[in-house]
């Protein structure tokens, strides 16, 4: 069997006395692709934030690859993209700079770049598409660019698990599919993901399992949820509950 990359046991977080997770419990193995699936305030970005020890637990459990979230120190073995909140910042980088970055976890902040870092910076923006951007300062950039310069950083790193919450929320239809792309070759080099979304798009025929997030539990864990009535209609893919009761794969 597969080893467990993720372990999430009866995990609760709450802010000023209010639940925003409650007792949610799922384990995902190495080579899974799993997506977090929610209305907007459903608790899902929490939850991812809760599995990286961004938010703290008030209750239950996290594990990284078998070791307690408290003790895990390999950080190297994660890429992380947060949601978009856009590449540039204000910082006068080329795009080959900000996914260099990425290598930082590895080579340590002292040591310079080697022949290792630049290829894996190569290999990253090739990935995402951005191969003749490379030189180009990243406040140039698209929207989607840049937030395809923050997946190159990610990959660049060369994780074992990538973590990413919303990936393609808002930017165009060929940075989705340049993502995807992307994230086909991780997932075929081994490599496991977990990623927050609120629409799948180009990304859905690489979803092994939904966990579909509902008032801060998990409602769904299985299959990605078959949209249905408007939500069936062409443009729209949303994929989140809209009340309590509604069964699994019965968005209406």
């Amino acid at each position: 069997m597969s080893q467990p990359v993720v372990t999430v046991t009866h995990g609760v977080v709450g802010y000023d006395n209010r639940a925003v997770l409650r007792d949610a419990s799922f384990t995902m193995v190495a080579g899974e692709v799993v997506a977090v699936l929610g209305a907007n305030g459903s608790g899902k970005s929490t939850l991812i934030r809760a599995v990286l020890g961004l938010v703290p637990l008030t209750g239950g459990t996290v594990e990284l690859f078998g070791t307690p979230l408290r003790r895990f120190r390999q950080w190297a073995r994660i890429g992380y993209v947060p949601q978009r909140i856009g590449a540039g910042s204000g910082v006068p980088a080329t795009v080959a700079e900000v996914v260099g970055s990425g290598r930082l976890a590895r080579r340590g902040v002292l040591r310079p770049p080697g022949a290792a870092d630049r290829t894996a910076v190569a290999e990253a923006l090739r990935a995402v598409g951005l191969a003749d951007r490379a030189g180009d300062p990243v406040h140039t950039l698209s929207g989607g660019q840049q937030q395809r310069t923050l997946i190159a950083r990610a990959l660049a790193g060369r994780p074992e698990l990538l973590v990413l919450d919303e990936p393609t929320a808002g930017v165009d239809m060929v940075s989705q599919e340049a993502f995807a792309g992307a994230l086909d070759g991780f997932v075929a080099g081994g490599g496991t993901v977990l990623l927050v979304a609120h629409e799948l798009g180009p990304l859905r025929p690489l979803i092994d399992r939904a966990l579909v997030v509902h008032d801060g539990r998990i409602a769904h864990d299985g299959p990605v949820p078959e949209p249905a009535g408007h939500h069936a209609e062409p443009g729209h893919d949303h994929v989140h509950p809209h009340c309590a009761d509604e069964p699994a794969g019965m968005w209406s």
